[in-house]
């Protein structure tokens, strides 16, 4: 493999890194989660250690509360 070559298959895999580091927050902007921007720092800051990347993961894997029925208010 020539020099080239090995430039671009080393170039390919810090992308395919840097892919896997954001999939916390790709996760989180595309289910729209209300914590998004939170969970993004997180991802941003701690991420790097396998026990950050893994909180940020579950977090936006989370389910979100609806909050409709509670904030309701009975008729009159």
């Amino acid at each position: 493999m020539n020099q080239e070559a090995s430039s671009l298959v080393a170039f390919v895999f810090f992308l395919l890194l840097i892919a896997i580091y954001f999939v916390p927050t790709f996760v989180a902007m595309s289910r729209e989660h209300r914590n998004a921007g939170a969970i993004v720092v997180t991802n941003l800051l701690l991420g790097w250690t396998f026990i950050g990347w893994a909180v940020a993961l579950i977090w936006a894997c989370t389910a979100q509360e609806i909050k409709e029925a509670h904030e309701k208010k009975p008729k009159s």
